[in-house]
């Protein structure tokens, strides 16, 4: 209730009028006063009281806000269809927040991992990816600057590295938004009360971080005695009870050259929206780990030996593209079946639609180029795709267009589709399901 009202309620009113009346008896004040007081004293009562409140409300006014969620529903958990998704997450109700442990270049601090994302998948494994063009937004510092967050990208340029023979830091950030910010629900703009542009990233990136300051994969390692080294292996059953034992569920590890732990994925299901509601842990779905049961490195940053291989080529039929367009430096192998991107290649040569997609390098080659991954090179072995530490002799290939060709052909084929955790192969023999394979660049 604002003073004018006041000024204009009861005996307020009545005092008022009785002054700006022209023969008005000043000599009965204090007996009209008498009455009045109870009305100071509950006026001085109600400014002080709630002066804050009134603070508060009219400091909301400068900025959007996130909606209030009364009595939330837990992402993932529901029976029912859940038609307000700016207070549940949908259909990105799974939110995995995912870690990167480089060694070669090292990056980050030697004893911290450090930020891969923020990552909304389905409730089944499945994901959207870029689900908003026109957010992709290419100035994340200046976004979190421009509002007062000048501590947030400080942190950032510590612990949110990336790999410098992708990009910068900065490309990292805002990729991770376009991908996967923009497909969180409940960061919608709608979303917002008084909407000011771009605050929903600014609480992607401070989510983004919180989240990773509570999950000291450093530490949980280290007092399970997993600590870098040049020498010594681990299981992953011991990595895995090392991560779970402090949270009560499992979580997702990755390899790098088939046996080397680069990456952890923590799971979550959130009640309410990602701005406000409660992170709940939860066990993996969908995803599953692509490190050996035994003979895993954990090597020390900058301490693990460069990785030096020796391709020997064989040529294929030229294409119809130049050599290496589109593909070249480092990628995305994206996958299109019935007519729409689904899911993408990932490290071993699989196509796979329930988790994050390799990163690729195509280098030129005579006519063509190669690819190689994590795993190793790439060939096509007895009509299958194949990268692995095992490849002698990476196949070359060319494009079609600008779409992935082999022997002059770009058509690739599954026997099925993947769905949940499972991988499937991918040949060059026909096969129920047709697939046209495409580059994504990340570099």
């Amino acid at each position: 209730m604002a003073s004018e009202e006041l000024l204009h309620d009861g005996v307020l009113k009545n005092v008022s009028s009785l002054l700006s009346f022209p023969t008005f008896d000043y000599s009965s004040i204090p007996s009209i006063m008498s009455p009045l007081l109870p009305s100071l004293r509950t006026f001085s009562k109600f400014f002080f009281s709630y002066s804050p409140l009134l603070l508060t409300l009219s400091s909301s006014t400068l900025g959007g806000s996130p909606p209030t969620c009364s009595n939330p529903q837990t992402s993932c958990q529901n029976t029912t269809a859940v038609s307000n998704t700016c207070c549940f997450n949908s259909p990105g109700g799974l939110l995995l927040q995912t870690q990167f442990w480089d060694t070669n270049p090292a990056t980050g601090p030697t004893n911290s991992w450090t930020i891969h994302g923020l990552w909304p998948d389905n409730c089944d494994g499945t994901y959207e990816q870029n689900c908003d063009p026109s957010r992709a937004y290419t100035n994340i510092t200046a976004i979190l600057t421009a509002a007062g967050q000048t501590s947030l990208p400080s942190y950032m340029n510590t612990y949110w590295k990336n790999d410098p023979d992708d990009g910068s830091d900065e490309s990292l950030w805002e990729h991770e938004w376009e991908k996967h910010g923009t497909c969180i629900s409940t960061l919608d703009t709608d979303c917002y009360t008084n909407y000011t542009p771009q605050e929903e990233v600014v609480d992607f990136f401070n989510k983004a971080v919180s989240l990773f300051k509570t999950l000291p994969s450093y530490t949980w390692l280290a007092n399970a005695g997993i600590v870098p080294s040049s020498t010594a292996t681990y299981t992953s059953a011991q990595i895995i009870a090392a991560l779970k034992a402090p949270r009560g569920v499992s979580a997702v590890i990755q390899c790098a050259n088939t046996n080397q732990l680069d990456e952890i994925w923590y799971f979550y299901d959130v009640q309410g929206s990602v701005q406000t509601g409660t992170f709940i842990p939860t066990n993996p779905v969908g995803s599953s780990s692509d490190c050996p049961s035994t003979g895993i490195q954990y090597l020390p940053k900058g301490g693990s030996p460069p990785v030096t291989t020796t391709t020997t080529t064989t040529t294929a039929p030229t294409g119809t593209s130049a050599p290496g367009t589109p593909f070249s430096g480092k990628g995305y192998l994206q996958v299109t079946e019935g007519g729409a991107n689904n899911g993408c290649i990932i490290s071993g040569g699989t196509w796979y639609i329930g988790g994050t997609c390799a990163t690729f390098t195509a280098a030129a080659s005579g006519t063509g180029f190669t690819l190689t991954s994590s795993k190793g090179k790439c060939a096509v072995q007895s009509t299958n795709l194949v990268c692995s530490s095992t490849v002698t002799t990476a196949t070359v290939f060319t494009t079609s267009g600008s779409d992935l060709a082999y022997n002059g052909s770009p058509a690739f084929y599954a026997s099925s589709v993947p769905s949940g955790s499972t991988q499937v192969t991918v040949s060059t023999a026909k096969l129920a399901d047709s697939l046209v394979i495409t580059w994504e660049s990340t570099s």
